[in-house]
Formats: C-alpha cells, structure tokens, sequence
C-alpha cells in the first residue's frame, strides 16, 4: 500500500505532462501554419504582379512584330505591283509585234499562193514539153518507152555486172592474201606432223607356192578342190602360167583374205581335199575376226579416242580390208582422224570431237558390200544407231558435201579428208574411168561461149582453159571461172580438189613495110 500511492502520483504527473506537450505543440504547428499562409500569399501577390509585367511586355513585342509584317506585307505588294505592271506592258509589246508578224504572213500566204499557181502553171508547161520531148525521142530512137526501159534496165545490169566483177576481184585478192598464207601454214603443220607411208593396194592377192605341181594338187581331181575353195569363200582362183604363183580374186577384201589364210595352210598342211578345205576355210575365217577386232583396237589406240561402241570398234577394223581407189580406208580414217585433231587444234576448235568424227567418217564403207546406199547414208545411220554425237553424225554426213557443213569439226574433218585422199600416192584409180574423167573435163569447159580450148593437166588437178579476148572480158572471166566450178562440183565426182585456170591473152600484130 506504501509503495502503491507514490506510483499512481507519478503515473499522473507523466499523463499530465504529456498533455501539457500536446497543447504546446499544436500552438507552435498553429503559428507556423498561419505564418506558411501569409508567406504563401505574399509569393502569390508577386506572381501575379510578374505575370502582369510579363504579359504587357509581352504584348508590346507583338504589336511590334504586327507593325513590321505590315511594312513588309505593304513592300511586297508594291514590289509585286511593279512586276505585274512590267509584265503587262512586256505583253502589250509582244502583242504588237505577233499583230505585225501576222501581217507579214498574211502578205507572204498571199505572195505564195501566187506562186504555187505560178508553179502549177510552169508544171503543166513542162510535162506538156515532156510528152512533146518524148514523143521526138520515139521518133528519133525507134523505141517505145517500155522497150527504152528494158534497154535501161539491161545496160544498167550489165555495168551492175561488171562492177561487181571488179569487186569480186578484188575481194578473192585480197582475202587470198589474207588466208592462203595461214591455210597453207596450218594444213602443212598438220601433214608434216604426220608423215605417213601410202601404199595403193590392189583388189587381188598371191599366194606362193613351192613348187608348181602344188597347182595341181589345189585344182583336185575335176577341179573339185578348187571349186570348192571358191564356193566357200566366194572368191576367184586364178591358175595361169606364172610361175610358183595362184592370183585370188574378189571385190570383197575380207573374203579374199579369208581365201588366202586358207591356201596358206592347206599348203603348209599338205593334205588337200574337200574336207580338210571346209576346216581351214572356218580357221581362217576365225583368224580374220580376231584380226579385225585386233585392227579397230589399233585404230582407237593410235587415234587416242574412246568411248566407241564395241560394234563400231569391229566395223573400224573390217576397213582393213577395205580400199578406195587403191587407198586402204582404215589408215585412210586413221590418217583423217589424226589431220583433223591437229587442225582443230590450230583454229582452236575441240580436237577431241574432231578425231573422233574423222575417225568414223567412213564407218559406211564397212557395210557398202552388204547394205544397198552410199557409204555416207549407211555411215550416218550405224552412227545414230550407235548413238553417237549429233556433231560427229552430221561431220560423217557433210564430208563429201552431200549437205552443207554446218560446224568448225565438219569443215575440219571435210579438209582432213581431201588432204588424205590427195596425197601423191594415196590413191590409185581405175585407168578408164581416170580417162573419162579428163574428158569430161574438157567437155565442160569446152561447152561455155567464148572457150577456145581447154587442156586437163596435173593428172586431172587443174583444167587450163583458154578464152578468146573479143569475147570474154577481164570481168567476165571470174564468172565464167566460177560457173564451171559449179559445174564439175555438180557433175564430177574426184578426190581431192581441181584448179580451173582461165586465160585471157591480147595479142596485137602488125608489119613493117
């Protein structure tokens, strides 16, 4: 109870003295609120006060402003009234000067309407002097007007001619100089590059004998041996006087040398009858398969060309035992294929495309004996059966001109060709027809007006004609050159090329008395 009294008193004194803190502090929060006010209101006057000055300031700055645009606009005005009043005497000034203009057309119209009825009058005057000029002219000349244009029209062809004449000359000079000289340097290129032996072969072969009464042996009793060779191998035996010799004889190659692998054995063997003639005739049959597979293998190797269809590889090799005039083919395609490698190579065309094209070009000449065509139609075909390239048929087809080349490698295997088969030696033909061809010749140069005579020489390779001067001109001549050119191209068939030599001699006599 002692300690209870005390506690309760100073709880008290703390309450009272916390309230005694309230009061004070709400009367300092209370002066300092009214004294924030007036400061509050103080700052507030003055804003307003400096708003009132600014916005006068502010309004003196734009009546400023308005009073200067307005001199401005006013300038601008007067400047523009100015140009408007420049502008509009410049156009009271054009205006007069277009209504003098237009006076001076008025009076040049009329001046020219005076002269075109001038000039239509001068016109009928002079096609009324015309048809009266040219009315004398029929009476004077003898011609009609159409006949005076047709004898125009034909003068006018006739210089059109000459003239043309002239250039041609000069245009065949000048590209003469221009590509004989490189022709002749890549064509002798390509053939001193292959110096190849070229030997004609002929269409009959000889097997020697040991002694003559082997002669005897071969004929058989009634001839039956030697009927027999030749029915199996279709060739034929000749047995005549010469010594230790017999002649096979056949158009067919394979099947004359089939006929001379035959002999060669029955001979060595001894034994000659009919039967021991059918075994050898099959051996050797056997030996020239394996000959000919052996030869179109040779031919590609040296030729460097791959890729050929098996079939193809066999026909190669069956042109060994085919010749054109005298030529063997397969070394005749070999030797094209090689020229024709080289040639490209020179000019920049695919070497490639071309050995191989040259190498085929005479695939047909393997199947002439047992197709019926030309050796370019059947070649041309058995390339596209064996699916070769449109390029290398078409060189197989355009070699001999029977179309128009149109690639670099049918042009190249075209010259190739030629210059194989012209070859001094390479080929070797037939004396009659060789004759004939030379007449012919003669025959075609003979038969142009204005020809005197004409002389085939160089075996055929270049025909000498020589016209009369009154007749043909210098002109003239390149025509008349040119159309016989045309003429044995269409009507002759030749290896190689022929030279037409046209000569015009003048010559003037007179005498001393």
């Amino acid at each position: 109870m002692e300690y209870i009294i005390p506690i309760a008193a100073a709880v008290i004194a703390l309450v009272l003295g916390f309230f005694i803190g309230v009061l004070y502090r709400k009367r300092i929060a209370e002066a300092e609120i009214g004294s924030a006010e007036l400061e509050a209101k103080r700052i507030v006057d003055e804003a307003v006060k400096a708003g009132e000055t600014k916005k006068k300031e502010q309004l003196l700055e734009a009546k400023e402003e308005i009073v200067k645009a307005n001199k401005e606009f006013d300038r601008e005005v007067k400047e523009r009234r100015n140009e408007l009043t420049r502008l509009e005497n410049r156009c009271v000034a054009r205006e007069e000067a277009l209504d003098k203009r237009i006076e001076q057309l008025e009076r040049k119209d009329a001046t020219l309407d005076k002269k075109i009825k001038e000039n239509d009058e001068l016109k009928a005057k002079i096609e009324a002097l015309r048809e009266e000029q040219l009315k004398k002219l029929e009476e004077i000349s003898g011609f009609t007007p159409e006949e005076a244009k047709r004898e125009i029209i034909s003068q006018i062809e006739e210089d059109a001619r000459y003239d043309a004449a002239e250039k041609l000359v000069e245009i065949e000079a000048r590209l003469k100089e221009e590509a004989n000289e490189k022709a002749k340097n890549i064509i002798s290129l390509a053939i001193s590059r292959l110096a190849s032996e070229h030997v004609a072969e002929s269409t009959v072969s000889v097997v020697s004998l040991p002694n003559d009464d082997m002669k005897g042996r071969i004929i058989g009793r009634e001839g039956r041996n030697i009927r027999t060779v030749e029915t199996l191998t279709g060739v034929d035996l000749i047995i005549d006087d010469t010594p230790e010799a017999i002649t096979v004889s056949s158009f067919d190659p394979i099947r004359r040398e089939v006929a001379r692998l035959a002999l060669e054995k029955l001979i060595a063997d001894g034994r000659i009858h009919p039967t021991r003639i059918e075994e050898m005739v099959e051996k050797a049959k056997k030996e020239v398969d394996i000959q000919i597979k052996q030869a179109g293998d040779r031919a590609i190797f040296e030729t460097g060309v791959h890729g050929i269809n098996s079939e193809l590889v066999k026909l190669l090799g069956r042109l060994r035992y085919r010749t054109s005039y005298g030529q063997n083919v397969l070394n005749h395609s070999v030797e094209v294929s090689l020229i024709a490698g080289m040639l490209a190579d020179e000019i920049g065309a695919d070497s490639t495309l071309a050995k191989r094209a040259g190498l085929l070009h005479d695939i047909g000449k393997a199947l002439t004996h047992e197709t019926e065509g030309s050796h370019v139609q059947i070649g041309v075909d058995v390339a596209k059966k064996y699916k070769e390239s449109k390029e290398v048929i078409h060189a197989i087809e355009a070699h001999h001109g029977d179309v128009e080349p149109k690639t670099i490698v049918a042009f190249v295997v075209q010259a190739a060709d030629a210059i194989s088969a012209a070859r001094p030696g390479a080929r070797r033909e037939n004396l009659e027809n060789y004759i004939k061809r030379l007449q012919k010749l003669e025959e075609i140069a003979n038969s142009y007006p204005g020809v005197e005579k004409s002389f085939a020489i160089q075996a055929g390779r270049e025909i000498r004609i020589l016209v009369r001067p009154e007749a043909v001109s210098d002109q003239q001549m390149v025509v008349v050159a040119r159309d016989i050119v045309k003429q044995i191209e269409g009507e002759l068939k030749y290896p190689g090329q022929i030279k037409v030599n046209v000569v015009r001699e003048s010559r003037v006599t007179d005498y001393a008395k």
